[in-house]
């Protein structure tokens, strides 16, 4: 007779209460059991995956075990982009385990995700045996090859003895320092053969020691900038949200009354309701983000990285006269776009901590900011305000995208709601238009711009927040990239509401081909879309379309009273409207168009 589930993981235990006996008489286990110990050691709660000839005996060992629930996605690439979601909601460290060969090839692309984003994730992939790697073996790749350039660090196991060790480095290094993704490459054989487990406290790695507090020399310079500034300007990006600083930057912008920007990563650092803040800047940003980064005498950035699509083109950039404080965990980013006067290498939180300290020890004893110059900085940043830059010409025939992002806003502002989307217009629409005041709010993927995430990203994070609101903002196009996984939402319970705006383009590409391409649409038009409806009925969810703005509200009222029912909306938008302002390739970033008046 067959055993269940239960009977084969009573047995498992009564096996590990009685394991094999190495030649020295220690204990010893299969290295797919030290896996699975060591992930049970760091606290792993889900682990996303898709099973294969190379990691089944992993596979053997999770199902003994009942302190880790893995989720069966469709895709690989799923995996790793809901695993990438469930940490940047968290703060933990997401694990993702694929098999060799196209299983590793298929994870590649969120494996890069995680690291352009710097997201703590930990990623098994099965491997042939030791004997056969090189030979061209079945479902056989170079996987540590492939992911070098786009991982934190990468191993191959090849001795189990060396399996605990090398996890606990795996962890040690995603979540410390800058976090990113690591990849443990585990062949067949390693997976199978035995050890004695012993799992470490701690690590040590020589050439690994990140710099934590930051050189006070250096903090003391920009306490000088900082306080003689008569027009300073805080820029803050993804590194606070990931250093959890959030409340010491806010702290330092009360302090200081410091007029404040956040990059597209860095959305909801600095509150979208507090006053000071003047919206994302860069590409996208607002008229008055981008003139105050501009004309700023002294730019304290934080966790930022001055990217491209931050600051457009360098040398326009560099025209303007100012001094500029980076801090950031890491030193490689630091003068790496810009040149920068003072660079912090260290902690962003504690290196904020220790700023805020000597502010206020200088104004205990009565020094003073040029308070003066810094309301005359203000007015400015106020007349550039003026211009409104994110209004949109309001429609009764046809649904402007905005106002599904404004309404959805509206309607979840007071609940904890974390919003996720793919890339594309929508994905800068809801940037602009949803008001984020919270950390870890918005989920994006934002260094590399990966369309498909959204779905993924949403069923992570749905089983680290089950309480909350999760919604995915999506296009006609981003969403088919990963659309199976609505599957895994029906199986795991994970109940997300979808909100796709769908204009029938790939509407970024349409954008782009209007303005640069005299219109020349090249391969940007959907010509034959699903009924999105009896799609998502096909997978077992509920499935609406909207066509009308007076039932834009009525639909999502009614898609978040189902509250266990993962509810897809498909909203027919309008489909020349555009994402403005905008900064075109090559310009500086006060080079914006602020509607099609300006081309």
């Amino acid at each position: 007779m067959d055993m269940s589930r239960t009977e084969i993981q009573s047995a498992a235990t009564a096996v590990a209460q009685h394991p094999h006996k190495s030649s020295s008489g220690t204990t010893a286990i299969t290295g797919s059991e030290i896996l699975v110990r060591c992930l049970q050691q760091e606290g792993v709660k889900y682990i996303w995956g898709y099973p294969g000839g190379a990691v089944l005996y992993i596979y053997d060992e999770l199902y003994k075990q009942n302190t880790i629930q893995h989720v069966l996605v469709r895709h690989e690439q799923g995996a790793v982009h809901a695993a990438d979601g469930y940490a940047r909601a968290s703060g933990e460290v997401g694990v993702a385990l694929v098999t060799s060969g196209p299983g590793a090839t298929n994870a590649v692309t969120g494996i890069a995700t995680a690291y352009m984003d710097s997201i703590p994730m930990v990623i098994i992939t099965g491997q042939v045996p030791t004997f056969a790697i090189g030979l061209d073996a079945f479902q056989e790749c170079d996987t540590v090859g492939i992911t070098r350039p786009i991982v934190k660090h990468n191993f191959l196991v090849k001795d189990v003895k060396d399996l605990a060790l090398t996890m606990k480095k795996a962890f040690h290094l995603a979540r410390s320092g800058r976090p990113g993704p690591v990849v443990v490459d585990v062949p067949k054989d390693v997976s199978r053969d035995t050890a004695p487990f012993h799992y470490p406290e701690h690590v040590d790695m020589r050439s690994y020691n990140p710099v934590r507090k930051g050189h006070g020399g250096q903090i003391r310079k920009a306490v000088q900038l900082l306080m003689h500034a008569k027009r300073p300007y805080l820029y803050s990006g993804g590194g606070v949200v990931l250093a959890n600083a959030s409340d010491k930057l806010r702290e330092l912008a009360t302090l200081l009354g410091l007029p404040c920007t956040n990059t597209l990563m860095g959305l909801g650092a600095i509150a979208a309701s507090d006053p000071k803040f003047l919206g994302m800047l860069g590409m996208h940003g607002t008229f008055e983000a981008n003139m105050a980064m501009q004309h700023s005498d002294v730019v304290l950035a934080v966790g930022a990285r001055f990217d491209d699509r931050v600051i457009g083109n360098p040398k326009d950039f560099a025209q303007v006269e100012r001094k500029i404080v980076h801090i950031d965990i890491d030193p490689s980013s630091i003068s790496k776009r810009v040149k920068v006067d003072v660079p912090i290498v260290g902690d962003v939180g504690e290196v904020l901590t220790e700023l805020i300290e000597q502010i206020e020890q200088l104004k205990a004893v009565g020094q003073r900011q040029d308070m003066a110059a810094l309301a005359t900085w203000w007015g400015q940043i106020e007349e550039w305000r003026k211009r409104d830059c994110l209004k949109y010409e309001k429609s009764d025939l046809v649904i402007k995208p905005q106002y599904v992002i404004e309404t959805l806003y509206e309607l979840t502002k007071e609940r904890e709601t974390y919003v996720c989307s793919d890339v594309g217009q929508h994905q800068m629409w809801a940037a602009q238009h949803y008001r984020f005041d919270h950390p870890r709010r918005w989920i994006n993927s934002g260094g590399l711009g990966t369309m498909g995430v959204g779905l993924p990203y949403a069923m992570g994070i749905k089983l680290a927040k089950p309480d909350a609101e999760c919604v995915v903002i999506t296009g006609d196009g981003s969403i088919q990239m990963n659309i199976q996984e609505l599957a895994t939402c029906l199986q795991y319970g994970t109940a997300v509401k979808v909100l796709l705006l769908n204009n029938g383009y790939l509407g970024m590409v349409r954008q782009w081909q209007e303005i640069e391409y005299s219109g020349r649409y090249s391969h940007s038009y959907m010509d034959s879309l699903p009924d999105f409806v009896k799609l998502a009925e096909a997978y077992g969810h509920v499935g609406m379309r909207v066509v009308k703005p007076e039932d834009v509200r009525p639909a999502l009222e009614k898609a978040f009273a189902m509250k266990d029912r993962t509810v897809f909306i498909d909203f027919a938008v309008d489909p020349t409207e555009n994402v403005w302002p905008m900064v075109q390739a090559g310009k500086g970033i006060t080079h914006m168009l602020l509607g099609s008046e300006d081309l």
